[in-house]
């Protein structure tokens, strides 16, 4: 067992949400922050839309009651200081913008106990990019989460030269305990396992569409019959949200660039920004 008792998350917008709410349908204490308690009405109504999402898809004991009894273990609060004041740890799922999470990091550093250990959920930037202002690098670590962290419940843990072996060990046990299946990263690197793995797929597939060598539907149809894959990757794009893809394709180079342009016109600038906003390569 890990020593942590009591979470707070940084940050209330789709995998903050989801990433508060898994822990405390794990049984954890948590603390949802945001920088506005207009944020914070967002976040109880995502929090609402979960218990009934754990519902409908079944996750174990989320018809027993346990989804309703997650949300007696979540609290509110705008103000940081009071937010952290005895967390043992702080998941930080602010913007992907590395000034803004270094921002953050100080802020925090002069607020939160010398106990608490720092986790980052970014899935582009690496943790040493930050670990100089968070005030305790040998407390600081990426955890980094899927979306739809109930179905997809990967949580990679990487982190720093300067991580202490034991803080590491104790978050590989942490996600082990909020129902994720943990996968050390020995090493700092950019995309992690997962999105080493993913981006470079769904480039490929963008490449297929934009360069009109076949429409999305069909290169999903063709991954889907080829390899007995349950999605295709233009259905993985909707699940993430289009944004998230064209954010780090826009700061690429000149043939990512090209591909960041294909999705703003013919997707995100029609409000086509996948699931969420309830259509994408796909109508949901």
């Amino acid at each position: 067992m890990s020593s942590i008792n009591k979470v707070t998350v940084l940050g209330t917008g789709v995998l903050g949400s989801q990433i508060a709410f898994q822990s405390a349908y794990s049984g954890f204490e948590v603390t949802a922050y945001d920088i506005s308690d207009a944020a914070l009405i967002g976040a109880k109504e995502r929090f609402a839309k979960l218990v009934e999402t754990y519902k409908a898809e079944a996750v174990a004991g989320a018809n027993e009651g346990k989804a309703d009894q997650a949300l007696t273990r979540l609290s509110y609060s705008s103000d940081l200081a009071d937010a952290v004041r005895d967390a043992d740890l702080v998941i930080e799922a602010v913007p992907e913008a590395l000034a803004i999470k270094q921002q953050t990091y100080e802020k925090l550093a002069a607020v939160a106990p010398e106990s608490t250990i720092f986790a980052t959920n970014s899935s582009t930037l690496l943790p040493s990019a930050m670990k100089d202002f968070t005030g305790r690098p040998e407390k600081f670590l990426a955890l980094h989460f899927a979306n739809k962290i109930w179905q997809f419940n990967t949580a990679e843990v990487m982190g720093t030269a300067d991580t202490d072996p034991a803080v590491f060990e104790q978050i590989v046990q942490f996600a082990s305990e909020i129902g994720m299946v943990p996968i050390p990263v020995y090493k700092e690197k950019s995309g992690y396992v997962l999105n080493s793995l993913l981006v470079p797929f769904l480039n490929a597939a963008a490449e297929l569409a934009a360069g009109g060598y076949a429409e999305p539907q069909d290169v999903d149809k063709v991954w889907r019959t080829a390899t007995g894959a349950p999605m295709g990757p233009f259905q993985i794009y909707d699940v993430i949200g289009l944004t998230t893809p064209y954010n780090i394709l826009a700061h690429g180079d000149e043939k990512d660039q090209k591909l960041a342009a294909w999705l703003k016109e013919n997707y995100i600038d029609q409000g086509k920004l996948g699931i969420a906003s309830g259509s994408g390569f796909y109508t949901y």
